[in-house]
């Protein structure tokens, strides 16, 4: 099947096969690599991709269902000349990583969850990212980084 997208503001348009994952074919046809594959179940989240605004984990995507949006990656959050999205300089700034396998779904997700409640409370950071699943740090960090990013963003509206 024919699909054609927006992804990172490139267009793409490809043949695909009709059970092909979104999370598939932005690794291996668009060649997007951050995007992580860890549970191919929706358990984890490491795959998690913005389409049309909204996190998706896009291993429970195909992509003929992606047809004609717009898709970001984490490749697609910071600047063209390379300055960092407020999320990831926030997990930079607080550490909120360790082996960083879950660090591309987890920045996705929070940036999802600051566009929809910009000024979340650590309970509502906790119950936004509950879908991503980290194996290292017991999220304390995570969470930081989150409230870092959202006060970050409140300071910088200022």
């Amino acid at each position: 099947m024919k699909v054609s997208m927006t992804v990172n503001g490139a267009r793409y348009d490809h043949d695909v096969e009709p059970r092909t994952l979104l999370v598939h074919y932005l690794r291996e046809t668009v060649g997007l690599t951050g995007t992580n594959i860890g549970c191919d179940t929706s358990s984890c989240g490491a795959c998690t991709v913005l389409v049309g605004g909204e996190s998706v984990k896009s291993c429970t995507m195909l992509a003929v269902q992606a047809d004609g949006a717009d898709i970001t990656t984490i490749e697609g959050l910071a600047d063209a000349d390379g300055e960092l999205h407020p999320v990831q300089e926030a997990f930079r700034e607080k550490h909120g990583l360790q082996c960083g396998y879950c660090t591309p779904g987890m920045v996705m997700a929070i940036v999802s969850l600051l566009k929809e409640n910009p000024h979340p409370t650590e309970t509502e950071v906790r119950e936004g990212i509950e879908g991503n699943l980290c194996r290292c740090t017991g999220y304390h960090n995570i969470v930081a980084a989150a409230l870092y990013a959202a006060e970050s963003a409140k300071a910088g509206a200022a």
